[in-house]
């Protein structure tokens, strides 16, 4: 009787290690990657649909582009923490200034609004 205990409480403890070491862990963050966003606001501070907002990374001068939705918003994602970015956002003739995303902010998720400008 008590091999059979033993050899089940071996098997048990076998059966749930392997399970265990079978089991993915959580996806840790990647500390190499971040994003970014924000809202696009008129001059009077209401949110800005249409507008597009551009994010061009400063070391291969590529460019890419989201077009804000109804309430304004845009986003970036899977950005590079070892380069700068400028962002700059147009509608209708009128622009924003140009802000960075600093390979010196270390938030991973950075907000940087974007109020455009009168012509």
């Amino acid at each position: 009787m008590k091999r059979w205990t033993v050899f089940w409480l071996a098997a048990i403890l076998a059966l749930s290690a392997a399970t265990a070491l079978g089991q993915k862990k959580p996806k840790e963050e990647d500390t190499g990657v971040r994003s970014v966003e924000g809202v696009v606001t008129d001059p009077d501070g209401n949110p800005v649909e249409g507008a597009v907002v551009q994010l061009k990374n400063t070391k291969t001068l590529q460019v890419r582009s989201f077009i804000t939705r109804k309430d304004g918003a845009y986003y970036f994602h899977g950005l590079s923490t070892n380069v700068d970015y400028e962002l700059k956002a147009e509608h209708q003739g009128r622009s924003s200034d140009v802000r960075t995303l600093s390979v010196f902010d270390s938030r991973r998720k950075a907000v940087i609004n974007l109020r455009l400008k009168n012509p």
